[in-house]
């Protein structure tokens, strides 16, 4: 069981490969949960071309955008919201630590959900099981609960499973490819009109909530990985190398399944129940070990990633009792997914919303990483962590002013030009009805960010060590604070 949480990794632990980087990025990936996001562009209206061809653009611009976010952990040794307290502050990183937190949430939130309804769907097929609430409450709780087991276990264990799940789940989607293929079709349902009442804005929303919010997910989860990478041992071309494979084979293959299979199922308003039902008899088995297996690998890391941030936002927590924490959030946001929401409207909303908050973070935290060249002081980083005083990134009492306000700014312009099913932003008259807030979100903030940051925020000047307040400095090996002799 993983003993470390947001503390910094001492370098003898520090054997992950790029190699493993790809294999958790892919292998975690080949699941409904990102499957599904191939549907939407069909739920819009959208045939098979527009479909593709949004998606692999906004996926390509997202991977351009968020794959050098792996590069920094890799020089800090520490997860990325962590790390972002070179640029915002040691305690100005709480942003991160939240944003991060609601994405994971999301999403963890979205894979139990359609997992839960295609197992239960493919059951009721099979076995004849009913499909009422109280067996939609078993399952869900029964995947939480497996999805738990590895969050808590944590990195080394979700690795094992995701080199696993590359595999099984590649078979299980090209055996699923052989199933619906001989019903495919390059039209929407008929009951599918363009979304937002014309083809190229729905095509643009698609693009964003389809494509780009795919990568945009990770921005706060790839330091994760790359924290157990040594930079003594792999350059960091090799680690953005693997990044950007491990991205866009992760993301555009179950995406482009989800594209192909919908249209197959001529899936309009609901994707899980016409999967299901246009699902041959011998593909109902694969189906289920797919739906199970698939979400339990990007559950368990979601979650990981959820009880990493809680971690952060509350120090004095242990990693295992935070990610206990989320889980029975997330587990409680499946229910409400199921009983309460729209699908479609709740899934594209979410996306478009933290896609337009977690942009302009981003784009600071590259620029600040850039700044100072990849040099951190990684004991300074630490300091919120210890409940200390001081050091590199202490700016006005842990906070950098330019950079917070820099970063509100943006994520404030970008849902002011958002445009959800739910929501639409007042600006969105002036882009003609389509969806900006990505571009405008991330233009915003860097631009301000440049202004009133003009000095090298983000590098590591003065002393290489936090000057600590309170609380022992880290020790050797870069622990952060003293482990408690339970996991966490």
């Amino acid at each position: 069981m993983e003993q470390r949480g947001v503390d910094t990794i001492p370098e003898p632990e520090r054997t992950s490969t790029p190699r493993d980087l790809v294999s958790i990025l892919l292998g975690s990936n080949l699941c409904l949960g990102v499957i599904v996001f191939g549907w939407l562009p069909v739920s819009f209206g959208l045939g098979l071309w527009p479909a593709v061809t949004s998606i692999v653009a906004g996926t390509v611009v997202g991977v351009a955008v968020t794959a050098p976010l792996a590069l920094i952990s890799l020089r800090t040794a520490t997860n990325l919201s962590t790390s972002s307290g070179a640029a915002f502050g040691v305690r100005g990183r709480l942003v991160g630590s939240v944003v991060g937190l609601l994405l994971s949430l999301g999403y963890t939130a979205l894979t139990l959900w359609i997992g839960g309804d295609v197992m239960l769907g493919t059951l009721a097929r099979i076995a004849g099981v009913p499909t009422g609430g109280t067996a939609h409450t078993v399952v869900y709780t029964a995947l939480a609960a497996c999805t738990v087991v590895g969050a808590v276990y944590g990195y080394r264990l979700l690795l094992r499973v995701s080199r696993v799940l590359a595999v099984g789940m590649s078979v299980l989607l090209a055996l699923g490819l052989l199933a619906y293929g001989p019903a495919l079709t390059t039209a929407a349902p008929p009951d599918t009109p363009y979304l937002l009442g014309s083809f190229w804005p729905t095509w643009f929303l698609s693009a964003v909530a389809a494509g780009l919010s795919g990568p945009v997910a990770f921005i706060t989860l790839l330091g994760d990985y790359t924290r157990y990478i040594s930079p003594a041992r792999h350059t960091p071309r090799r680690v953005l190398r693997a990044t950007c494979l491990g991205l866009l084979a992760g993301l555009l293959l179950p995406q482009l399944f989800g594209t192909l299979t919908a249209l197959a199922a001529r899936a309009g308003a609901d994707y899980a129940g016409p999967l299901v039902a246009a699902a041959p008899g011998w593909y109902l088995v694969p189906l289920l070990i797919a739906a199970a297996a698939g979400s339990v690998g990007n559950a368990g890391l979601m979650l990981y990633s959820m009880g990493l941030d809680l971690d952060a936002i509350l120090p004095r927590a242990t990693r295992t009792r935070a990610t206990l924490v989320v889980a029975a959030v997330a587990t409680a946001f499946v229910f409400l997914g199921h009983f309460v929401w729209d699908a479609q409207s709740a899934m594209t909303s979410f996306v478009l919303l933290l896609t337009a908050v977690g942009t302009p973070w981003a784009v600071i935290t590259l620029m600040a990483h850039a700044r100072c060249g990849g040099v951190y002081d990684e004991g300074a980083l630490q300091v919120y962590n210890r409940r200390s005083r001081g050091g590199a990134y202490w700016y006005r009492a842990g906070w950098h002013p330019g950079a917070v306000l820099s970063w509100a700014a943006g994520a404030g312009v970008g849902l002011a030009a958002v445009s959800t099913p739910l929501y639409e932003g007042p600006l969105l008259p002036l882009t003609g009805g389509v969806d900006t807030s990505f571009v405008l979100s991330g233009l915003v903030g860097g631009a301000l960010y440049a202004l009133v940051a003009p000095d090298r925020a983000g590098a590591a000047p003065g002393p290489r060590t936090a000057v600590g307040a309170a609380g022992p400095a880290p020790a050797a090996g870069g622990a952060a604070r003293p482990k408690a002799p339970q996991a966490g």
